[in-house]
């Protein structure tokens, strides 16, 4: 690994010690006082001076040098060596007035000679780490340890290791990116040091150039590792990361995709910019391609007998928007999912079929395994990501999440669940991507509500509720009016015995009922025929951000269905009048929508009778 740009070449840095050592060896031959101290001076630099000019013999004669532990050891053999020089040089023969002033005593030689006979256990140490191939491998010199890292053993640990990583043999390699990885899972300072040290760029050149799979994984479960925080994320995006980690992904066996599909989640995670530079890289198709693989094949005969030819041809046509020619339509020319799977697997990768049979005949514990990080890839690539989600849906990866989020359990339908409800929420606030992905009549997004209101009426788990009622809730300006089949199982919910559960279907219904919502009217008085309001009153006496959702959907009931009897017969008016104003601060529009609220209720709702107007939409 070169130096950073500025930096001086190394055999630069090599040439300054050389230099002074025979400077010391000179001044040490012309010492007229404490000679025998100067002559064991002169002895120990003379090793120094030996192994300095085999270092750079050494570092001429390799290609792909690590050069961290040497310009800070080198640094500090200079530093001693200067010592050296200013105390041999005060043995000369001086006028009496300099004998005065530089006096010399034993005290001093022990002090240099001791820090020379450290400088020789760091140069010892030093040739050891680099020269692994006819030294033995990094775990011998794993265990030592050179008098510069005596305060702190990690440093040297770390260099071991990643010396190895970049120049030993490939067994070595592994066993080094093992260690390296064990080390900076103990803490994070470990994975600080091991990036600060140059630790990134030789786990990438093992991940990418090595025809090992062991090599490959290792190098990826260490890159995994180090990236957990933004920073050491960039660190590996600005080593070009990024384009490295997407071939690999496209040409490599899935045991290695695993972890390299796990590394793109983490990095896409913590840093937005790694999230852009794989979305450059076009990391979205192969994603979707290994997510769809055997995700189709299960009913796209038996699916076929289930739809009109009406629906079918509609399909196709959709299909053959943003179709490619494939080889392989032939085999899957039935079905509504039939055009996406030969579409999805024609595309994103570089070898080929050359691993077809690999992939089907892998344990199913391993593509399992594969497809959980896919869709975990994918959600952290999606999330807050309008243009990434915009990807995900033009791949026809929202054909696929619902067909997983339908058949499969666990981890992989909580993933899949997840990156659907990024999808939405992007969709929520860019009007181009929610056009495009989630038009009524577009099978994909008929797919993706079918499960997403699948999972909140049958499936008795909050976990995979509450992404399905955001995702529903964030849809909420794409549904038309006599759509009421999402309003439904969102009512439901607000009775829900889990109080999160119920809070999110508010949040949900507050979208729909929104004056943003162009047909909140409509939706309100939905909301309110489904017998909304008990439950609604009902969460009024739950927890404070509960309550503050709860009286934010009764105000826009009553701003846009104030006459319905519901209202009046529930008591809103009073429950509104009621609000704790100290959640206003918590919800600013509260201020404006409380008022509003209470003047259209007043408007219908009188003490005495009843307003006439009321009865036009009593239920």
């Amino acid at each position: 690994m070169m130096g950073s740009v500025g930096e001086k070449r190394i055999e630069d840095d090599l040439s300054y010690p050389i230099l002074l050592a025979e400077r010391v060896r000179s001044a040490a031959d012309e010492a007229e006082s404490f000679k025998a101290d100067c002559w064991e001076v002169g002895k120990q630099v003379d090793r120094l001076s030996q192994m300095l000019r085999t270092l750079v013999r050494f570092t001429t004669s390799v290609q792909s040098l690590y050069e961290r532990p040497i310009r800070r050891v080198i640094a500090e053999v200079s530093k001693n060596l200067e010592r050296a020089l200013t105390l041999v040089r005060k043995c000369k023969r001086h006028s009496i007035l300099s004998l005065v002033v530089r006096i010399t005593s034993a005290t001093d030689f022990r002090k240099v000679l001791n820090l020379l006979d450290a400088s020789v256990g760091d140069m010892k140490w030093l040739m050891g780490v680099l020269d692994a191939e006819n030294n033995g491998s990094a775990s011998g010199t794993f265990l030592s340890l050179p008098p510069i890292a005596s305060n702190d053993p990690i440093i040297s640990w770390v260099w071991s290791c990643i010396a190895t990583v970049q120049m030993g043999q490939l067994t070595d390699r592994i066993e080094a990116a093992n260690n390296l990885a064990s080390l900076a899972q103990d803490n994070d300072r470990n994975k600080k040091i091991a990036v600060e040290e140059g630790g990134v760029p030789p786990l990438l050149k093992l991940l990418k150039e090595s025809s090992s799979m062991e090599a490959q994984i290792t190098a990826a479960n260490a890159l995994l590792v180090l990236a957990n925080e933004p920073e050491r994320v960039r660190s590996i995006v600005e080593e070009m990361g990024a384009p490295i980690v997407v071939q690999v992904l496209r040409d490599s066996p899935m045991k290695v995709q695993i972890p390299v599909a796990k590394l793109i989640a983490r990095m896409a995670e913590y840093d937005p910019v790694a999230q852009e530079d794989f979305a450059r890289e076009n990391v979205i198709r192969p994603l979707v391609t290994l997510l769809s693989f055997e995700t189709f094949l299960d009913d796209s005969g038996t699916r076929l007998g289930k739809q009109s030819i009406h629906s079918i041809v509609q399909i196709n046509k959709e299909m053959e928007k943003n179709s490619w020619t494939s080889s392989n339509s032939r085999n899957y020319s039935y079905g509504p999912y039939a055009n996406s799977y030969s579409n999805l697997h024609m595309d994103g990768s570089t070898r080929g079929g050359n691993y077809r049979k690999e992939r089907e005949n892998e344990n199913p514990e391993v593509k399992i395994q594969l497809k959980i990080n896919c869709a975990e890839a994918l959600w952290m690539l999606a999330k807050g990501s309008a243009s990434n989600s915009g990807r995900i849906t033009e791949t026809k990866g929202l054909l696929c999440l619902a067909k997983l989020v339908e058949k499969e359990q666990g981890e992989l339908q909580y993933n899949s669940l997840m990156t659907i409800m990024e999808i939405t929420a992007a969709a929520e606030w860019n009007s181009d991507l929610r056009r495009a992905a989630f038009k009524m009549n577009s099978s994909a997004a008929k797919a993706v509500i079918d499960q997403l209101l699948r999972v909140i009426k049958e499936l008795d788990s909050p976990t995979l509720q509450i992404p399905a009622i955001r995702s529903i809730g964030s849809l909420a300006r794409t549904f038309p009016a006599r759509e009421t089949r999402v309003i439904g199982p969102l009512v439901t919910q607000l009775g829900n015995n889990n109080q999160e559960v119920a809070m999110e279907a508010a949040i949900a219904l507050a979208k729909f009922a929104s004056p943003d919502n162009f047909l909140s009217m409509d939706h309100c008085k939905s909301i309110i025929e489904f017998n909304g309001v008990p439950p609604l009153m009902r969460l009024l006496t739950c927890g404070e951000k509960t309550q503050l959702h709860a009286v934010v959907l009764l105000c826009y009931l009553a701003i846009h269905a104030g006459d319905h009897k519901a209202l009046e017969q529930a008591r809103v008016l009073t429950a509104i009048e009621g609000a704790d104003r100290t959640m206003f601060g918590q919800h600013p529009d509260l201020k404006d929508l409380v008022p509003r609220a209470i003047y259209q209720l007043n408007l219908y709702h009188t003490h005495t009778g009843v307003h006439p107007q009321r009865q036009l939409y009593a239920p």
